[in-house]
């Protein structure tokens, strides 16, 4: 007959749980406060680069600065975001320790002068480069580093943003699409909480978001069949566009590559490209990281969630301004950007639709970036933890089908395929 309690096992179970909240809490504190000092400082450099507009046009000598960093002292931490993933699914070289200042160094310059990037790049990188020193410091096995990756991945993430579940899941879903380790999910839960936690501590206070739609009324009674087919169809083209924004990036940092021999020009280039790129639309809204604006009837995040705080094209123009400032090596992340584009775009598809503007806005929000980075589920999450839990039917259909529609796949190239989005069809490799 089976055993139904095995004291031993249950014992083990507690003596691991103790063990592994003791390595990360130290990560979980140094990606929490590393995250607040890059919040505090990407604040200052914003707030300068307001109210000294000439910044702009240091952009290309800015690039050059941050191409010649990288490619003097960067070597491998030049791969940022995929460095890390490389080396949770096969430990080797290590992620090294000047990962985290040359990404801190190199995101702030590139919003000083005015490129369109993100920060969830930067805080993953540093939350991911202090776990790795860490590692190596208290000399851990592979298996141990591995896990304690996962952890400043998490940390990060959830403390950057003020989402610790959502921050957890990331990291655990980001790695093979389609697929998730569960051995690892209290390690990450107590590193992102402790990294939430610490970065709130500092006095780092997040953008609060609303949906005003439904307000007051019980979650049950929101769900409307019409309401959500329009959710699922707007969903559709989260997935496509969160398509197109990868496929875009990927190729212009091909092409900068492939027509410019020395790395330091290449987003120097890219920075006169941005210049352009705001004389043509005549406008600087899709400078920076959006989510706020010093100018009255400026588009940003927050006024998409408003009828007329965006254009129907706006999402266009930030997919294009991020893409080519990303793409052509300029630092940061793509997550925030994402956000813009995905809430900027649901005000679009909520006129067309007929559906509720800031409702489509937050779908956008969540969606679109469930779509680049095939992360579904942690993006569901993300809309709870930041909206709240009474749509989050509507969180789940815009995630799920966003993601199902976002191709094979994301914007990391180290993220690996796991179950097919195509049931039957066998995962490539």
């Amino acid at each position: 007959m089976k055993q139904l309690f095995n004291f031993r096992e249950h014992v083990a179970h507690l003596r691991q749980l103790i063990v592994w909240t003791l390595l990360v809490l130290p990560v979980g504190v140094l990606a929490g406060s590393a995250s607040a000092l890059f919040l505090w400082s990407l604040e200052r450099v914003t707030q300068w680069r307001w109210d000294l507009p000439w910044l702009l046009f240091l952009l290309p000598v800015g690039g050059f600065i941050v191409g010649w960093i990288y490619h003097r002292f960067g070597q491998r931490a030049e791969a940022g975001n995929n460095l890390i993933m490389e080396e949770i699914h096969a430990p080797g070289g290590g992620v090294p320790a000047r990962l985290a200042p040359l990404v801190l160094l190199g995101t702030l310059i590139t919003h000083l002068c005015g490129g369109s990037a993100g920060r969830e790049g930067t805080a993953v990188q540093m939350g991911g480069s202090l776990a790795g020193l860490f590692g190596r410091l208290a000399q851990l096995s592979a298996e141990n580093r591995r896990m304690l990756l996962l952890a400043g991945v998490a940390a990060g993430f959830g403390s950057v943003f003020g989402t610790p579940v959502a921050g957890a899941i990331f990291a655990l879903e980001v790695l093979v699409i389609g697929q998730m380790r569960y051995d690892a999910l209290l390690p990450v839960l107590i590193a992102s909480l402790v990294g939430d936690y610490t970065c709130s501590a500092w006095g780092i206070h997040h953008t609060s978001y609303h949906i005003a739609f439904g307000a007051g009324t019980a979650g049950h009674s929101l769900v409307d069949g019409l309401l959500l087919g329009k959710v699922a169809l707007a969903a559709i083209v989260f997935g496509l566009v969160s398509q197109c924004f990868a496929e875009i990036t990927h190729l212009i940092k091909k092409t900068f590559a492939r027509f410019i021999a020395y790395p330091p020009l290449r987003p120097a280039v890219g920075g006169l490209v941005v210049i352009a790129l705001v004389w043509i639309v005549g406008t600087r809204d899709y400078l920076g990281i959006g989510v706020t604006s010093p100018e009255p009837g400026a588009v940003t995040i927050l006024s998409a969630f408003s009828l007329g705080g965006a254009t129907p094209w706006s999402w266009g123009w930030k997919l294009l301004f991020t893409a080519v400032t990303l793409g052509s090596g300029f630092k940061g992340g793509e997550v925030t950007p994402l956000f813009f584009i995905g809430a900027t775009l649901g005000q679009a598809l909520a006129v067309l639709f007929g559906a509720p503007v800031d409702l489509l806005a937050g779908l956008g929000f969540i969606a679109v970036f469930a779509g680049a980075t095939n992360t579904p589920l942690a993006c569901t999450l993300m809309g709870i933890e930041i909206f709240g839990a009474q749509h989050t039917l509507y969180f789940a259909v815009a995630c799920f089908v966003a993601y199902q529609f976002s191709g094979r796949a994301g914007i990391y190239s180290a993220q690996r395929p796991g179950v097919p989005k195509i049931f039957g069809r066998k995962a490539e490799g």
